[in-house]
């Protein structure tokens, strides 16, 4: 008889099945699985699209690039439960083209997929997938620079309809009376003289509750210190000409029943025939599920959800900084890469529930080896990455230090791992474990490194402490 908990992991990998058919096989149905509330990272970086249709077009041109199915090789998959209406699957492989020798087959990229309950229907709220840094170019597969042009003629196209309400005060009041939006109108002081009945049914607060009160009134008290410093940067903006049309930003609101929400506003100043601001009219929508999510988002979009260790995305922005403060304080640092050397016999013995036990082991073990200032991330799989910054100004020191670290690591991780072993969601029995791990690691200044290539030295290294027997550190190609 199965579990509960058994179902519902059928329930989340059945999700991702269900979408990575409809994605190798290239099925244009696929957009119809994301949620309204969509947002996602695509391929290239760190640009975060939030806008549902702008992510059907870049799947649509994603097809229409590759229309032949794809093969997707799995390699890892990891299943979250994180509430009664929010999953997640995380999930590592190769992409395989339908084109002979093609470089992404040997490569792993990563994806995050976060699934919400809407009504009877599971949607797509997040995806993101991370293809190898070194083969990602600016401008590459994905038409960023469409979704800019497009984003604009939106924002052109928001302009020229209030325009035309400012200039039909009648016809500004009769379609705001049932829309879901509050819009809003106040004077050169930020006194409210117009909000439309929609900030009733979302604030609980009556017209004549708000009209003739500071706007600032709305906002939390932090919410507050926020919109005065936009102000603020704005009229600095505006007064060097670099400043027009709407000015966009979130912000928390006080509700009448002791609630907070978030609402995005869209605000434009109301300029007199000398130019000078004589008021300032907008439109705020609520977004606090939007918000939350995009915290969920941000967390799974930054960190393994398997290990809560950074992960690649957020790995090359702390090598980043740590190539940044090398420049500036001419102190080396250290960068290792390291892999776990009997991993897949534990995984084929005992199931990968018992695998992922030990990869958080040894994430933990990982942590307790560094200082907090140093970053240890799972770059995928079975393997790890440490980024030690902040050694010396001295080569030869700095080299023995970060080899202290290395063999402190490696005498960590080589302890027997004692493993609980559940079956049938019961703990069944024990599971004692020996794996080592294979370090190949590279001292860097940041004046003389460039983060690809640290990342590429460092992964070669480590296969060199495989090829050397296992269990050794190898360092800058030679072996220690």
């Amino acid at each position: 008889m199965s579990t509960p908990r058994a179902d519902r992991e059928r329930l989340i990998r059945s999700l991702f099945d269900a979408y990575i058919e409809m994605y190798a096989a290239r099925d244009d149905r696929l957009t119809t699985r994301f949620s309204d509330n969509f947002s996602g990272y695509t391929g290239g970086g760190d640009f975060l699209v939030k806008d549902r249709r702008a992510w059907e077009e870049i799947t649509r041109h994603d097809f229409s690039q590759v229309p032949g199915r794809i093969r997707i090789e799995m390699l890892d998959v990891a299943l979250q439960d994180i509430s009664d209406n929010v999953v997640v699957v995380t999930a590592f492989f190769h992409i395989h083209l339908p084109i002979p020798d093609h470089v992404l087959s040997t490569e792993v990229a990563r994806l995050v997929l976060i699934f919400h309950l809407e009504g009877s229907d599971w949607k797509i709220v997040h995806s993101g997938i991370s293809i190898p840094y070194h083969l990602v170019q600016d401008g590459e597969v994905y038409p960023m620079k469409g979704l800019r042009e497009q984003n604009e003629a939106l924002e052109a196209l928001v302009e020229e309809r209030t325009q035309a309400l400012h200039d039909s005060e009648s016809l500004y009041r009769l379609l705001t009376e049932d829309t879901l939006d509050v819009l809003w109108k106040t004077d050169r002081n930020l006194c409210v003289t117009y909000i439309s009945p929609a900030d009733e049914r979302l604030r609980g607060y009556k017209a004549t509750d708000v009209v003739g009160h500071s706007a600032f009134e709305m906002f939390t008290e932090e919410g507050v210190e926020s919109v005065k410093h936009i102000i603020q940067k704005s009229q600095h903006a505006r007064q060097s000409g670099a400043l027009t049309g709407f000015l966009t930003f979130e912000v928390q609101h006080h509700c009448k029943d002791g609630r907070v929400l978030w609402g995005e506003v869209l605000s434009k100043p109301e300029l007199n025939a000398e130019g000078v601001i004589v008021g300032y009219h907008g439109i705020t929508r609520e977004i606090t599920e939007r918000k939350l999510l995009e915290n969920q988002v941000r967390q799974l979009a930054f960190f393994d959800p398997l290990t809560n260790l950074p992960n690649r995305r957020l790995l090359d922005d702390r090598l980043t900084q740590a190539l940044a403060a090398s420049t500036r304080s001419g102190c080396y640092g250290a960068l290792m890469f390291l892999d776990l050397d009997n991993f897949k016999p534990l995984n084929d013995a005992h199931g990968h529930a018992v695998g992922d036990l030990l990869l958080i082991e040894a994430a933990n073990r990982l942590t307790g080896c560094v200082r907090a200032t140093d970053t240890v991330a799972r770059f995928g799989g079975d393997e790890y990455v440490v980024l030690v910054s902040e050694l010396t100004s001295d080569q030869v020191k700095s080299e023995e230090q970060a080899h202290l670290v290395a063999e402190k690591i490696r005498n960590k991780l080589a302890e027997p791992y004692s493993l609980t072993v559940v079956r049938e969601g019961l703990a069944d029995s024990k599971a004692l474990h020996h794996c080592t791990a294979s370090i190949g690691m590279v001292v860097f200044l940041g004046t003389d490194a460039d983060q690809n290539d640290l990342l590429r030295v460092a992964d070669a290294a480590m296969y060199h402490a495989k090829d050397a027997g296992r269990n050794s550190i190898w360092f800058e190609g030679a072996s220690r």
